[in-house]
């Protein structure tokens, strides 16, 4: 906490956009290899046919494949190896395994302080306006976040762009010694994600960054990114998921993500439930740790809606932050800047060791530069075409009051796409009163809910005459699409693509951003 921030402000990095050439005939070969592959490295490179929804050029924070085909079949050799491991969404009560990797290592993740970022809800978007501000104020950042979008380059990202397709191989070369050593030694192999754990911390230290923030990936204690000791630990809203391996309360699910409080960290809490909040205040007191609470030290001080986004003031632990613009739609997300923008002050001692606000200027810059793939993301207009990642019905409440500030659709159609392990019911329900019509369909994950299945639990919730299923995806979206045209093109229909992250990665190919 002794990093303090200057007071100028840095230079923007540019990134020039990704290739938005890759051919639409792939979509096929790769949805009927995914079944082999792992949930989570569900990449699909192009469409299977040329959409009425193309959109515009890809984000540079969702990478498109490489352009070589060297570097491209050496980064598919890598995403296989790893496909090869235990899922990452096998939880295992154990930190053995990648403390033992650490260790042979040389314990990277030693060599920089870290913000570790845990919750239910937001803690991808908190991760990168963490990372933003940091950036901001001139300090060299490392981000490992959970899952990607589209491509698995995106979980590891240096001085807030993705790593490279070449470095991320090369980080892989770096490490796969040890880990085979590892594998050797230990009774079973490093699964998917302690292998991509130990990447990211690795080439943290070899940058080397001055600050890593770094969103766990499942619960905290047990998870694997639980080998750091953050110096702030962040906690998003918690609410029900997971529950067949985190607990069936936010009171036990709390206890399981209260790990991440380390002594004499400071602690930023988001909104939560009451018996969550006893439990993380509870671990606060025993490990002698600093809890700043939004609503409390901190917090949103007003909003309002604005073209692109909104505007907000923040009240921070230093202060006021007034008209801040931030590119996100949604009440959640600008509590998820409350939390952000409070989590950064504690890193710079701010609220503990002086109470001078950050830059103004520095912190606007930083906001406004914020962008959060797939999270009520806007990839196509006439019909409006909207991307959004809710896999949970708190996800999914939020997002449904989200499009109903922001949108003015006068007919909305949803797209909805679940994994097996998640409430669908609790999903559907969150949206039955915005959409007018659902298209119920299945990604290419081997953990997708299955596409008939869920339409009839679609059917409970909205009625017959309001679902379709249609198991593609290239057709869910044709199919939504020609749905939300129904009452002319100037009518104001809209499509909204949900349920999951792979489903939202998919949709986002298929609409030409990938």
């Amino acid at each position: 906490m002794s990093h303090l921030p200057p007071n100028d402000s840095p230079h923007d990095d540019e990134h020039g956009p990704a290739d938005d050439t890759a051919g639409f005939d792939e979509f096929d070969e790769i949805v009927g290899a995914e079944t082999d592959r792992d949930p989570d490295l569900a990449v699909i490179e192009a469409g299977s046919r040329t959409l009425r929804a193309q959109g515009s050029r890809p984000d540079a924070d969702v990478p498109a494949r490489p352009a070589d085909p060297e570097v491209d079949e050496a980064l598919r050799a890598v995403e296989a190896e790893l496909a090869g491991r235990w899922g990452e969404t096998k939880l295992d009560p154990s930190l053995a395994r990648i403390a033992a990797l650490m260790d042979v290592l040389g314990e990277p993740q030693r060599a920089y302080p870290s913000i570790h970022i845990t919750g239910t809800n937001g803690k991808t978007s908190t991760a990168r306006m963490v990372e933003a501000l940091l950036g901001a104020f001139e300090l060299r950042t490392g981000r490992y976040t959970s899952p990607h979008v589209q491509s698995i380059t995106e979980r590891i990202s240096l001085d807030g762009a993705p790593m490279s397709p070449e470095r991320f191989i090369e980080a892989y070369e770096d490490i796969k010694p040890y880990v085979e050593m590892i594998d050797a030694k230990e009774e079973h192999r490093l699964s998917f994600f302690e292998v991509l754990t130990g990447m990211a911390y690795a080439a943290f230290a070899d940058a080397p960054v001055d600050v890593a923030v770094v969103e766990v990936g499942m619960g905290g204690t047990w998870d694997a990114t639980n080998v750091i000791d953050g110096s702030v630990a962040v906690v998003t809203p918690i609410d029900l998921d997971h529950t067949d391996r985190l607990g069936s309360t936010t009171a036990e699910i709390a206890a399981e993500k209260s790990g991440v409080i380390k002594p004499d960290a400071t602690v930023i809490l988001a909104q939560q439930p009451v018996d969550a909040a006893q439990v993380l205040l509870k671990k606060a007191v025993e490990v002698d740790a600093t809890v700043a609470r939004e609503g409390l030290e901190f917090g949103v001080a007003a909003r309002q809606v604005a073209v692109g986004g909104q505007l907000l003031t923040l009240r921070g632990l230093g202060g006021e932050y007034e008209e801040v613009f931030l590119p996100l739609h949604g009440e959640h997300q600008a509590h998820n800047a409350a939390v952000a923008l409070a989590a950064v002050e504690a890193f710079f001692g701010i609220g503990a060791q002086h109470a001078r606000p950050l830059d103004i200027d520095t912190v606007r810059k930083a906001f406004a530069s914020v962008a959060s793939p797939g999270r009520l993301e806007v990839v196509r207009r006439s019909p409006t075409v909207v991307l959004d990642a809710a896999h949970n019905p708190a996800g999914a409440r939020a997002a449904a009051a989200a499009i109903g500030e922001v949108f003015d659709f006068s007919r909305l159609i949803g797209v909805i796409g679940v994994s097996d392990d998640k409430n669908a019911r609790g999903i559907l329900e969150a949206f039955e009163p915005i959409f007018a019509e659902v298209v119920i369909t299945q990604n290419s994950s081997h953990r997708a809910a299955d596409a008939d299945e869920l339409a009839g639990l679609a059917v409970e919730v909205f009625g017959d005459d309001r679902v379709q299923v249609e198991p593609r995806m290239d057709d869910a979206l044709e199919a939504a699409i020609t749905l939300a045209e129904e009452e002319g093109e100037f009518a104001g229909g809209g499509v909204l693509v949900t349920g999951s992250v792979i489903t939202v990665g998919e949709a986002r190919l298929l609409l030409g951003r990938g």
